[in-house]
């Protein structure tokens, strides 16, 4: 069973790519040693497909019988990144095909090493392809929504031994480079097969990765190369614009730097782009603005939910210039009658999401305005999801909603289904713990629905949970798309 599964393992290696025939041998002795055997007879090749998920699963199937790891999730996954360890190139190879293929076009560098990230099993392409997602229309264009099932769940077993583990500070974190080739441990994910391209950005060292988690097409991160906190400032729309012309067919932008309207990791400097339209950038202009000074860089308010300035210009400094202009100015603005303070008891609350791309040969830049002021009605933030959209979406509004992509808790998938048995059957919502969060929202939206039946069930919640996702962009957005509200967002840029 061993020789077969890795004799499939090695074919598939051959097959992607990853492997150049001539390392066939020393491969195979790599798996051999890592599971401790002294022989191997190869099986007759066969030409069937190679089914990455199957052979793994043999693998560690055998890897647990001959007490290699225990048999769950947690250890598994570290076992199995060791296992294609053995068949993904060294880091200076991967560089070395990545800057080859860069001289053909950054398109081709880019297709190349994504196309390895998912291979290597670094994107694991058969839990990604678990995510639920779909498109609903908005009155700001269409709007991406994803269930995001492709991180593993919580392992009891390693959430024990984790505890009882020797604590340890290296990697710093999850974005630091030392994660390349790392062996991982229950607290942190294996990384032994990740590869990271250096990049040189602003004139000092960053590094460029894929996500494991892919919300997006080539969902790309890219990271300082020293573990330093994320800070929206000059520096910040230089670095984005540095890498936007290295890599003109993808977007970059910035997770704010404050918590509440931050991202996931404010203590490692990092941006996060890819080659995907989002609805954001597809928004129209809805008012042409002006700005003293910059008279000839483009600007507009977009139509979005969000309190978003557009400028564009064909010279990115002059959009470097405007947008740290505009990030001073809102640091220090406030406007009491729309409810903006740019800091109460010495807290600062007002940052910036920014987003570049080249479009049509024109740069381009939207600066999303954010506040993460909270109140006694609003504890976990006044501009964040409200309370009564928290049965869909809780968390923090980051980098990717901001764009137009609901990034929900893989919760809802079994709520989901939960609620499409209660409400075919009739039966009470409430009266199930697991879904009576849900209970008020079924009741508003229901009677809007003349017939509610197997066939369409399904479309219905989807559509209700887009709705709510898009008043969670509303909640979001510090100037509502309202006549109040713009006159507001009049006023600041009045004031720049």
């Amino acid at each position: 069973m061993l020789n077969e599964s890795i004799s499939k393992l090695i074919q598939y290696g051959i097959e992607t790519g990853l492997l150049p025939e001539c390392e066939k041998i020393y491969a195979t002795n790599l798996l051999l040693d890592l599971f401790c055997e002294e022989s191997y007879v190869e099986p007759e090749q066969t030409k069937e497909h190679v089914d990455l998920e199957n052979v793994l699963a043999d693998l560690l199937d055998e890897a647990v019988k001959r007490g290699l790891i225990e048999d769950s999730i947690a250890y598994r996954d570290l076992f199995d990144t060791k296992v294609m360890n053995c068949l993904v190139p060294r880091p200076a190879q991967v560089q070395r095909e990545f800057w080859e293929a860069y001289e053909t076009s950054p398109e081709t560098a880019t297709k190349y090493f994504y196309k390895l990230s998912q291979d290597s099993d670094y994107i694991r392409r058969y839990r990604v392809k678990k995510d639920k997602k779909w498109t609903v229309e908005s009155p700001y264009g269409t709007i991406d929504i994803t269930i995001n099932l492709s991180k593993p769940e919580k392992d009891p077993k390693a959430i024990a031994a984790a505890k009882n583990a020797k604590a340890t500070a290296y990697p710093k974190c999850q974005l630091c480079l030392e994660n390349e080739g790392y062996a991982g441990r229950l607290d942190h994910p294996a990384r032994e097969n990740h590869r990271i391209i250096p990049l040189t950005i602003n004139g000092t060292k960053w590094g460029f990765q894929y996500s494991p988690y892919v919300y997006y097409n080539e969902h790309c991160i890219v990271f300082n190369g020293e573990h330093i906190p994320m800070k929206i400032d000059r520096p910040a729309f230089v670095k984005l614009f540095d890498f936007v012309k290295q890599f003109p067919h993808y977007f970059l932008g910035s997770n704010a730097d404050l918590p509440i309207v931050g991202g996931s990791i404010l203590s490692h400097d990092h941006f996060q782009g890819g080659h995907y339209t989002f609805a954001m950038a597809k928004a129209p202009i809805e008012r042409e603005v002006t700005i003293p000074g910059y008279e000839d860089v483009e600007a507009g308010i977009v139509k979005w939910p969000l309190s978003v300035l557009r400028i564009r210009h064909k010279d990115e400094k002059r959009l470097i210039d405007l947008a740290d202009h505009v990030l001073k100015v809102w640091r220090g603005y406030t406007d009491e009658e729309a409810f903006i303070f740019a800091e109460t008891d010495g807290e600062p609350h007002n940052t910036i999401t920014p987003i570049a791309r080249m479009r049509d040969g024109i740069y381009e830049l939207d600066l999303t305005l954010r506040n993460n002021i909270t109140t006694p009605e609003h504890p976990l933030g006044v501009y964040h999801p409200h309370v009564q959209y928290h049965h869909i979406k809780k968390e923090n509004i980051g980098l990717i909603e901001v764009m137009g992509l609901a990034v929900l808790p893989a919760r809802l998938k079994e709520e989901m289904e939960l609620l499409k048995e209660y409400i075919l059957t009739g039966k009470d919502v409430r009266s199930n713990e697991k879904i009576e969060k849900h209970a008020d929202w079924v009741e508003t939206f229901l009677p809007s629905y003349p017939e509610v039946n197997e066939a369409n069930i399904e479309e219905i919640l989807q559509q209700e949970i887009g709705k709510v996702f898009v008043h969670v962009l509303e909640d979001a957005g510090v100037y509502k798309c309202t006549e109040e509200g713009r006159a507001s967002f009049q006023r600041f840029i009045r004031s720049l």
